[in-house]
């Protein structure tokens, strides 16, 4: 388990102290990520900007996903979960890794995405079945009677209906394609959408533990938001009965005490406030990795600071167009849509089909012969009424629209990267700036607190302090989830998510 800690205490007694504590459970120890809604309110800010006393994000669709999808579309699966297992007694611990293994066996958009992969193989082998071999056997067994009449014959001496009379006919059919271009390139095209949808399931694998991870990382940071309001009320409490009492020996006026008195109130409808955002933010999360419904959970992992080392904008982009797997069905589907093309095309071109059957015929099975069928087929289009062109035209125009959409999704992985590089920069230069800005605060209340002890000032100036101390406090606590979530998206934008978030929320 690692971490730092974020300790703030101003002890000070009313005699003389004010017991005041920031949270000191507030420590972010071993591995974090979101949903973005993320994974799922499909929160996946791509830059988070800290002003005042709460954090402001801008809100994008998750990387690889077309701008201007909404979770009620594309992206609303990653929201959603199949429930696995019973309710537990008691506080099921949840870490970061069970979070996310969670996620991944029973997120709905993984699910649903193995399930288009599953359908992708059906595919392929439909279209491989017309280049294989058909077998298919028949035995039957005719009885029949024949007007001859019926059939035109009237000829003297002959009956005008024969039978009954039987025959058994018992036969093995084999049909193979000998050669079909249009066949082959259909064939050839579905192994590349296969690839696409195996890509793509890796994609959504990515798209899973980025939501995960960022369901964890805010579900973390509303777990500090109410340590902190729990401790701005123990600070208004000490405050207002300091007041109180200085009140009652005549040395302060009455408004110092209602001051107090509403100081306190605010802290205290704050903490409610505070603790039904938490609680809403534990049903996402359980919403997205699927846990049973109504199962009570603790997160047992913590969110630490660590600075990131990356290996500069040319790797990383590197690392992009090799590792993403949205990138790579991309290249996947643009090969499937050229040899469409061709298969389109093909269908000028001759094909060649051979047919056999072998079986025995008679009257009956102690009396059949054995008798068998051979027979070539080489069929050659002269006209046929423009099909073959339509096909073709059609083809072109998926291949093009194929070939833009790879483009586009290039340039959004180049913006996604730079943008990534930039949020962690920026993310991190904020921790340090609100880290500091937590000490002032601190140091400004210790002060305030004196003066107030020694009659130099009212207490305005301490809840002046202490509202300085509560926004200080919001900052840090957004920016270091900021800065978290920056590494997550980094991860996300170079395609090494599910394997190097673990590692680069620990600065690796």
């Amino acid at each position: 388990m690692f971490g730092f800690g974020l300790e703030m205490g101003i002890s000070r007694n009313l005699n003389g102290n004010l017991q005041k504590l920031l949270p000191s459970s507030f420590r972010f120890g071993t591995a974090l990520l979101l949903v973005f809604t993320i994974v799922p309110g499909n929160l996946i800010p791509a830059s988070a900007q800290v002003s005042g006393t709460s954090a402001s994000y801008q809100v994008s669709p998750p990387v690889g996903v077309q701008p201007g999808t909404s979770l009620a579309g594309q992206q609303s699966s990653f929201s959603g979960s199949v429930p696995e297992g019973k309710v537990t007694p008691g506080v099921l611990p949840l870490s970061f890794a069970d979070a996310i293994q969670r996620g991944l066996r029973q997120n709905l958009g993984v699910l649903l995405s193995g399930e288009n992969t599953l359908a992708a193989r059906g595919q392929k082998w439909k279209d491989l079945s017309d280049l294989l071999p058909n077998v298919t056997t028949r035995t039957t067994e005719t009885v029949q009677q024949q007007s001859l009449a019926a059939l035109g014959f009237r000829l003297p001496g002959v009956p005008r209906v024969i039978g009954p009379f039987s025959y058994f006919d018992t036969r093995a059919y084999w049909t193979q394609s000998l050669f079909n271009l249009k066949s082959i390139d259909q064939e050839r095209s579905a192994v590349q959408n296969l690839k696409a949808a195996q890509y793509n399931y890796r994609d959504a694998r990515e798209l899973v533990v980025f939501s995960v991870g960022n369901a964890y990382l805010q579900t973390l940071a509303e777990a500090a938001r109410v340590d902190t309001a729990e401790a701005q009320v123990k600070t208004g409490q000490a405050l207002y009965n300091k007041a109180v009492d200085q009140q009652k020996a005549g040395v302060t006026p009455a408004i110092d005490a209602l001051r107090a008195q509403v100081e306190l109130q605010t802290r205290q409808q704050q903490l409610i406030v505070t603790r039904n955002d938490y609680a809403k933010q534990k049903l996402a999360l359980a919403r997205v990795i699927g846990l049973p419904l109504g199962q009570e959970f603790a997160l047992t992992d913590k969110a630490p600071y660590e600075p990131l080392s990356t290996p500069g904008l040319d790797e990383s982009l590197r690392r992009a167009y090799t590792s993403r797997s949205d990138y790579r069905a991309g290249l996947s589907r643009v090969r499937a849509a050229e040899l469409a093309r061709k298969a389109a095309t093909a269908g000028y071109y001759p094909s060649a089909d051979l047919q056999a059957d072998y079986g025995d015929i008679g009257i009956n099975p102690a009396t059949s012969n054995g008798t068998f069928h051979v027979a070539g087929t080489v069929t050659i289009p002269l006209f046929q009424g423009g099909k073959v062109h339509g096909d073709v035209l059609q083809a072109e125009a998926a291949l093009q629209q194929t070939r833009s959409q790879l483009e586009d999704l290039r340039g959004r992985i180049d913006n996604e990267v730079r943008t990534a590089l930039l949020d962690l920069s920026a993310a991190a230069e904020q921790v340090e700036v609100a880290r500091s800005s937590v000490d002032l605060a601190q140091q400004t209340l210790s002060q305030a607190q004196d003066r107030f002890s020694a009659g130099v000032a009212d207490n305005l100036e301490v809840i002046q302090a202490q509202e300085t101390v509560a926004s200080a406090n919001e900052n840090y606590i957004s920016s270091l989830y900021a800065h978290n979530l920056a590494k997550v998206s980094y991860a996300r934008a170079i395609g090494y998510a599910e394997e190097g978030v673990k590692q680069y929320l620990k600065g690796k």
